[in-house]
């Protein structure tokens, strides 16, 4: 057949079969046995040719809605010479699967743009099911856990078990904290979770936010506003008493000192006069002497950042602490690594605090048989770089660890409070933290990181 117009090529297919059929009868009724059979076999073949080429549509119409069905919008339709009907059909085919692809277009777009942002956002985001299986981690969570991969929140047991349990255990809605210590690391994690389903599954997702920094700057600007309030005040109130006694102390001597005024006072009482102003003016010093060690609080300089080597810093330690080191027989190590690292900071400032870091170390060393005293320097797990203050001494009891940090807390007799305070505010100002692990007359490491 040689006509492709649809109606065309059905008239002439039925005007053929009819012909057909009419010979069938007629051939029939002659009496022929073979011309009959010969043009049965022919009516048939055009019913089945006729029925195959109907189906045609069917078999477009078929594949248009498997194209949909299988999301397969890379087809098109083309049925070309065969009527006006079939070209708005194959016209609606190219249509419909040219607003799907868009739609897919667009929903991709959309999926990746979403993918984008949770990949790259600095929030750590997990999302998983109930039986702790992981959907979804971003790279945000990986780089807190310090992970490749993970397949299921039961694996960060061996981070921290408490972790594990509040992320299995949370309620939709719920804001929790989670303390973790990470090696060198204290990690503050502030959790929220929220609950969806995807095709039956129940799926919690969580946000989990360091927050050990934004805590420690929040306890600081704390206990920075109670020292001025207190400096502010108590200087209000010695400042005029120290002054009134020191004056009252000059007048009282210079009339003991008279004869005349023997004759009038009792001499006895008047030098107790005296002792008790001499006392007054003494211990108003002391308090305004107290007051300006603890003003020192509010008023560490700003920060003079520079890049140096770590062992230039140490080496210069050393040789301001060489002869204390050496009047109390202690071994003193030092292990860099790499040789070369080095910090942007500021020297004097860091300085200041591993001296006093050393001095707590001396001073926990005392009537110790083999005193060590070691400082370390190397970039941890996060690529930050890490300053330590280790020794073998008496160490810190687990009970008072948590305060060795709060401004006026000491457990020296002759302590001020007031030095790993100042430590933790200086390394806040260079968006570092401080941190102290110990085991009771094994170890004790003061962990800086920047």
């Amino acid at each position: 057949m040689t006509f492709r117009n649809f109606r065309i090529n059905i008239i002439i297919r039925i005007l053929l079969l009819s012909v057909s059929i009419f010979l069938f009868f007629y051939t029939w009724k002659t009496n022929y046995h073979v011309t009959p059979i010969l043009v049965g076999i022919i009516i048939l073949f055009q019913v089945y040719s006729l029925i195959r080429y109907v189906d045609r549509t069917n078999r477009d119409l078929t594949s248009f809605l498997e194209s949909i069905r299988f999301s397969e919008f890379t087809r098109s339709f083309q049925i070309e010479g065969m009527g006006s009907s079939f070209d708005e059909l194959n016209r609606a085919f190219n249509d419909v699967i040219s607003d799907f692809q868009k739609v897919r277009s667009e929903k991709e777009e959309h999926f990746h743009y979403l993918q984008s942002i949770v990949q790259n956002i600095d929030v750590s985001i997990i999302a998983y099911r109930k039986d702790g299986t992981v959907e979804m981690i971003n790279k945000a969570a990986k780089t807190l856990f310090q992970i490749h991969s993970l397949k299921n929140v039961k694996l960060l047991d061996q981070l921290s078990p408490e972790l594990v349990n509040t992320l299995l255990n949370i309620s939709p809605g719920e804001n929790t904290l989670v303390k973790v210590q990470d090696q060198d690391d204290i990690l503050q994690l502030a959790i929220y979770a929220t609950e969806f389903k995807v095709k039956d599954k129940l799926i919690i997702l969580a946000t989990i936010n360091n927050i050990q920094n934004v805590l420690e700057e929040q306890e600081t600007e704390a206990w920075q506003k109670l020292i001025r309030v207190l400096t502010h005040e108590i200087m209000n109130s010695i400042t005029p008493i120290a002054s009134l006694s020191s004056t009252l102390e000059i007048m009282l001597k210079g009339i003991t000192e008279g004869e005349d005024f023997k004759k009038e006072m009792n001499l006895d009482t008047l030098l107790e006069i005296l002792q008790a102003l001499q006392t007054i003016n003494k211990r108003s010093t002391g308090l305004l002497h107290f007051v300006n060690t603890y003003r020192n609080l509010t008023r560490i300089p700003k920060p003079n950042f520079k890049i140096f080597h770590v062992k230039d810093l140490y080496k210069n330690i050393y040789l301001l602490m060489e002869e204390e080191i050496t009047s109390h027989k202690i071994e003193f190590v030092t292990n860099i690594e790499p040789d070369n690292i080095e910090v942007s900071a500021d020297e004097q400032l860091i300085e200041q605090v591993i001296i006093n870091l050393i001095r707590n170390s001396i001073h926990a060393l005392e009537n110790h048989k083999k005193p060590v005293i070691e400082l370390k320097a190397y970039n941890n797990k996060r690529g930050r770089v890490t300053m330590q203050v280790a020794d073998n001494g008496t160490g810190i009891l687990p009970e008072v660890l948590d305060k060795i940090f709060i401004p006026f807390f000491t457990t020296k007799q002759t302590g001020s409070g007031i030095g790993l305070s100042l430590s933790r505010q200086i390394l806040r100002l260079h968006n570092g933290t401080i941190t102290a692990n110990s085991v009771p007359e094994q170890e004790t490491i003061f962990t800086l990181t920047f």
